[in-house]
């Protein structure tokens, strides 16, 4: 591969939207190729799959739901962002592997080994070079604080222990990858935030 692969993680309502944005404008201003995708999707098929795993009508088992994200992930690996990493291209993905061992693994309680074995083809063929985490509580995300509670999809209406558990496990996740996983604390001012996690980007050899 020639280009790099990074990704953005977070728990809801931290702001990860905003600094996608902010990172896409800040690598146009300064002319470094890049493409921007998402998980689930990036694909039409991982497209389709992302409507049912966000649909607050099914009921979905855990067992169920992790093999859907393994699913849609290894068709956007090989549709999407293998090749764009053999065109010599940086691209930046909101959320990946690292979501799945946090809210499959640690929310819904299915373990980071099950949801690692679900992933191995991943895991042995397009890992991100480096993964930058908005570390911020989801019971006091920046949405909560302004009572923006948005709930339209299945994982977002799930319940305060869920998501603390989510937290947890991106923690562990932490703990357990640091050369890989680099957490940045959010400032209430939004461009600090975007600062921080620039030099993230730089520090670890993606831009």
């Amino acid at each position: 591969m020639n280009g790099k692969f990074v990704t953005l993680e977070g728990c809801e309502g931290v702001g990860k939207s905003t600094q996608l944005r902010f990172l896409r404008e800040y690598l146009e201003t300064e002319g470094i190729p890049a493409v921007f995708t998402r998980e689930p999707g990036g694909t039409p098929l991982a497209e389709r799959i992302r409507e049912l795993l966000l649909d607050d009508s099914l009921t979905i088992s855990a067992e169920a739901e992790a093999e859907l994200f393994a699913t849609q992930r290894r068709d956007h690996i090989d549709n999407f962002i293998l090749p764009a990493l053999d065109a010599g291209k940086l691209v930046v993905c909101d959320r990946y592997i690292d979501s799945s061992l946090a809210y499959q693994g640690f929310g819904r309680g299915l373990g980071l080994e099950r949801v690692l074995a679900l992933n191995e083809y991943a895991v042995k063929t397009c890992m991100p070079m480096l993964t930058v985490f908005i570390d911020m509580d989801p019971t006091v995300s920046f949405r909560r604080r302004k009572g923006k509670i948005i709930e339209h999809d299945r994982i977002e209406t799930e319940s305060k222990e869920f998501h603390l558990n989510c937290y947890r496990g991106y923690k562990e996740i932490e703990r357990l990858y640091p050369a890989r996983f680099k957490a940045v604390v959010p400032e209430e001012d939004k461009r600090m935030t975007h600062l921080k996690i620039v030099a993230a980007l730089k520090s670890g050899g993606a831009i």
